[in-house]
């Protein structure tokens, strides 16, 4: 289906108006609408929050009687079902609309399609799939839990130039500059859970909230404890929610993390290990859409070795800090190039003096 210029440029601000949700809409997507009649836009707006109007309502409240013969740009395909407010696909039709493009179809396969199709039943032209990368871009995490019943898992981690992420002592701060440091917050930010290691958590005592950037919400931190070994006194289990997940069902020790207001979960494997995948699966039930990793070589590279890391998210500092120093995964040695992991850089830029490197696994 071809789409004209002004298609083009209506669905790209729907897209702009979506990014405004990308830190509030969790555990919904992030989706934005704009309604054009006679080559004006008539009415704007995005879904702000889970529970609130979609982003379909508030621009036709906007609009008012100017939405009758308008066509609707959505990001993405309005719903068809009851939620916790009506469908969108019937109030695109109470309001009179004449066509209504959206970005992708909704990515449940239980619902995909349903809301393009109540639409034209009720006489209203549809199209879909303009600017479609971009819109499942932007709720790649969504996608991810929809489609794999699992959320997209990004890896962040921080290093010097010689791949190195703390010295042989564990002293790690700072490796990189406040720059880098505050564009990692706002990755936190966009995330549902941050998850790490009970080595992370033992040697840095980290808070692992979002601090250097404004934001309405702070997303579950997830411990991976596999002994349940997390101290009372960690600074992760104040100032917002707690997920322990352990392997040892140990209930003096589960009892005594849960009166710290923690939540603990057992999920073993047969290394009496926790099953990391079970845990993904877990948080995807639980509505997470993308999870943030930050964490040391060992869980880092349990998670690459297990296929469970979508995205890397790279920093490098202008720095080297020698051999014996700790590394960023945890991999077995290969014996020949054939078992390298293959990566595709999606973006490369400076934050401050460092270098941020966003990759995928081809």
């Amino acid at each position: 289906m071809s789409f004209s210029a002004v298609d083009h440029g209506m669905m790209a601000r729907a897209l702009q108006l979506a990014e405004h949700g990308l830190w509030t809409t969790s555990p919904n997507p992030r989706v934005g609408c704009v309604l054009v009649r006679d080559g004006q836009i008539v009415g704007e707006g995005w879904h702000k929050q889970a529970g609130g109007p979609h982003a379909e309502v508030n621009a036709l409240r906007a609009a008012g009687h100017f939405a009758r013969g308008a066509t609707a740009y959505v990001t993405l395909e309005p719903c068809s079902h009851y939620g916790r407010t009506p469908p969108c696909a019937e109030a695109l039709i109470a309001a009179g609309v004449s066509r209504v493009v959206s970005a992708m179809t909704d990515p449940n396969p239980l619902v995909s399609g349903q809301g393009l199709a109540l639409l034209q039943a009720a006489g209203i032209a549809t199209a879909s799939g303009l600017l479609e990368n971009e819109a499942r871009e932007l709720n790649i995490g969504f996608v991810s839990r929809m489609s794999r019943g699992r959320p997209w898992l990004r890896l962040k981690t921080a290093a010097s130039l010689d791949g190195k992420t703390a010295l042989n002592n564990g002293v790690s701060q700072w490796i990189t500059g406040p720059a880098a440091r505050r564009d990692g917050h706002r990755w936190r930010a966009r995330a549902c859970a941050i998850l790490t290691g009970i080595g992370t958590v033992r040697d840095d005592d980290p808070q692992l909230n979002v601090r250097d950037v404004e934001t309405t919400r702070q997303p579950l931190r997830v411990v991976v404890d596999s002994k349940l070994e997390t101290p009372l006194t960690a600074r992760i289990l104040q100032g917002g929610p707690v997920l322990i997940v352990g392997a040892l069902e140990n209930l003096e020790k589960m009892e005594m993390l849960r009166s710290t207001g923690a939540e603990v979960l057992i999920f073993p494997n047969a290394a009496g290990k926790v099953e990391l995948k079970d845990l993904l699966e877990e948080l995807g039930r639980r509505g997470i859409n993308e999870v943030h990793a930050e964490a040391g070589f060992k869980l880092n590279g349990s998670l690459l070795r297990e296929g469970l890391v979508d995205e890397l998210l790279l920093y490098l500092a202008p720095c080297l800090i020698g051999h014996t120093a700790s590394g960023l995964f945890n991999l077995p040695e290969l014996t020949n190039l054939d078992g390298k992991h293959q990566l595709q850089i999606r973006d490369l830029r400076q934050v401050g003096e460092d270098i941020r490197l966003i990759a995928r696994f081809r």
